[in-house]
Order: C-alpha cells, then sequence, then structure tokens
C-alpha cells in the first residue's frame, strides 16, 4: 500500500518540481477531436461517453453505446494550409466487461517549398531543385476503460467508471528533423442520478519528446547562411488536470446536458481567466439540447482570456461555439463552428466529424 502510495506521489507531483526550462509541446494535442466537443467548447470530460472519449476522458469509453464504435473527422485551420484529422475506433473486450480503444490524430502542413538547394554550387537559381516536404504530428493513443466492481458493462446505471491511454507522439520536419515522445493519461467518471462528476489527468507522467536533427543535410546550408546547427534536445509536456460536472435531464423527446469543466495546467503561468505560477486554471462551458434523440443543438464558451488593446484598456475576451448534430440510426453527422467572432487565431475552423455504432 505504501509503495502505491509512493507511485502515486510520484506520477502527480513530482513533474511539478522537475528543474529545467518550462517548455509548450505537443500543442497539437490540445485542439480536441470530435465536432460534438468543438461545439461545446471541450467542455466534455465529464458527458463524453463515445469513441472519442479516448481522447477526452478515457473512462466514457465504458459507458459508449453499442459494442463497437468508430469515428472520423477532418478540420482546416489558416485558411487550409493547416490539415488535422483524426480516427478512432473502440470495441467491447473480456466479455463484454471492459471497452478497448485506439485513436490516432495528424496535424500538418505539406506541400512546402524546400529552397535549400535552389542555388547550386556554381551560384546559379534552379528552381528545378526546389523539392516539397511535410511538417506533421503525429499521436497513437491505446485506451482501456471498465466499470469499477461490475461483471458487465451497464451504461445507465450509477456507478464509478475509470480509464487509462498509452500514448506514442511522433513528430517530423520533413528530412531535417524528427522526434518520439511517449506519455499517460487517465481518468474517472463517477454517475450519480442526472449529475456526472469527473476528473481526467493527461500527461500525469510528464512527456518527453527526444529530438534528433539530420545533421549532414543541415550542415552547408546552415554554414553558409549563419545559422546554428541545432542539436539534439528534449521537449517537456506537463501535467493538466481536468475537474468536470455534467447534468443531463431528459423527459418526452427532449434532453438536456449541461457542464462545466475546469482545466488546470502546470507548465507556469498562461493567459486564462485564472493565471498562476506554475498553475493556471481555465474554465470551460457547454450546452446541449437534443430531441427524439435525432436531432442536437450545441452551444459553448471558453477561451477566456484577459486581454490589453493598443490604448492600453484592459479587458476580458471569450470564445462562443456552436454546433449541430443529426443521428440516422446508427451514424452520427456532427458539425461545428468554433470561430464564431474572429476571436481564435484560426482563420477558418468548420470541424466534420461522423461517428458509427455497432450491436448493442
Amino acid at each position: 500500500m505504501r509503495l502505491s502510495y509512493f507511485l502515486l506521489l510520484i506520477i502527480f507531483i513530482l513533474p511539478l518540481w522537475v528543474s529545467g526550462q518550462q517548455k509548450y509541446s505537443n500543442d497539437f494535442l490540445n485542439l480536441g477531436v470530435g465536432s460534438r466537443a468543438f461545439g461545446m467548447s471541450q467542455a466534455v470530460t465529464a458527458s463524453a461517453r463515445d469513441v472519442t472519449a479516448g481522447y477526452w476522458n478515457p473512462a466514457g469509453l465504458a459507458r459508449m453505446d453499442g459494442n463497437i464504435q468508430a469515428a472520423l473527422m477532418h478540420s482546416e485551420y489558416f485558411a487550409g494550409i493547416a490539415k488535422y484529422d483524426y480516427a478512432g475506433f473502440a470495441a467491447s473486450v473480456a466479455d463484454n466487461t471492459a471497452v478497448a480503444a485506439v485513436s490516432l490524430i495528424r496535424f500538418g502542413v505539406d506541400d512546402i517549398p524546400d529552397t535549400s538547394q535552389l542555388i547550386d554550387a556554381d551560384g546559379n537559381i534552379n528552381y528545378d531543385r526546389v523539392k516539397s516536404f511535410s511538417a506533421a504530428d503525429y499521436a497513437l493513443i491505446l485506451s482501456y476503460a471498465r466499470r469499477k466492481g461490475k461483471d458487465s458493462r451497464n451504461i445507465s446505471a450509477d456507478g464509478l467508471f475509470y480509464g487509462a491511454n498509452v500514448k506514442i507522439i511522433h513528430r517530423k520536419v520533413g528530412e531535417y528533423g524528427k522526434s518520439y515522445g511517449f506519455g499517460l493519461d487517465a481518468g474517472l467518471q463517477y454517475i450519480k442520478g442526472n449529475w456526472t462528476f469527473a476528473a481526467a489527468g493527461r500527461d500525469i507522467s510528464t512527456t518527453y519528446n527526444s529530438w534528433s536533427y539530420n545533421t549532414d543535410k543541415l550542415n552547408t546550408v546552415y554554414t553558409e547562411t549563419g545559422n546554428e546547427i541545432p542539436k539534439q534536445r528534449t521537449e517537456i509536456t506537463y501535467p493538466k488536470f481536468i475537474l468536470g460536472t455534467a447534468y443531463t435531464y431528459s423527459k418526452a423527446n427532449i434532453s438536456l446536458t449541461a457542464e462545466t469543466n475546469l482545466i488546470l495546467s502546470t507548465d507556469g503561468r498562461r493567459n486564462v481567466l485564472f493565471s498562476g505560477d506554475p498553475l493556471s486554471a481555465d474554465p470551460v462551458f457547454g450546452l446541449e439540447t437534443g430531441y427524439k434523440d435525432i436531432v442536437f443543438l450545441r452551444g459553448g464558451l471558453g477561451n477566456i482570456q484577459k486581454t490589453t488593446d493598443f490604448d492600453g484598456n484592459k479587458y476580458t475576451s471569450m470564445q462562443p461555439n456552436m454546433g449541430i448534430g443529426i443521428k440516422i440510426d446508427n451514424v452520427s453527422f456532427d458539425y461545428a463552428l468554433t470561430d464564431i467572432g474572429n476571436v481564435s487565431d484560426a482563420l477558418y475552423s468548420n470541424v466534420f466529424s461522423i461517428r458509427m455504432e455497432f450491436g448493442k
């Protein structure tokens, strides 16, 4: 028992005291997956209960409908320059007492012109020497979830659900550099009547990305242009904890889910509503209403920041989101618009996703 407490202390507390320079890394894993979550400003830690829960809170996988679910999502950022894609698959295992899932995420910019060889050895410009490359981030997430103390899944009954993730991260910049990382996530959902209480921890082990560079390819160009040749280094992703509470109400053909999440980051002072060092807190709010489990309307509020304008006046900005979903038999189509009022940096933020479920 003492050993268990010691391991928990190492996993949850020690990363807060890791010495060295703090760095933001793996930011593509903060974007999220699934149009439902985008429409609700990512306030889904407690209510996520489908295949996308493998990202938001692995405990929710144990509450998914059907024995098998699959989901796909595509979105584009910065006028289509960056592509963001997600695919997820979840299935009941262990005689229907648990759920295992796999999620794949890619965020990339493709067809980047490589002008490093534009000028040949004689000093002539040769456009035929211009090639293209991609800069892309990948994440493979393996999830497992079940209900505490039960022999089979009962997704509608009260109780405690728990789950965990193992994630492998690969980042690549053409032939110039690449990195690999490894991290752990964990989550809980507790159901009591119409209420759901949840907690999720991302990168609870602290995730380290180790970069290596193709110095042979970089030496000549970097030396001629007076740039410093990069060396092997490690990026750190510090733990993040999300606390969530959701209330679900259903009567006749109408359903309503309201949720609030508090995102606690541990990587230093951030420009969020409650900013501190090393702990900052960012609240988000989401709402979903459904009719006959066929049509869903969603809204959310997040990205709350303290901003200073050109005149030195301080004000609080926030980003509203909205979305819609349609479920036909076992197929759900979802859409979200996440840049209302042009608050975020993304020029376009239309998110489309599809989810399919099989078996009961």
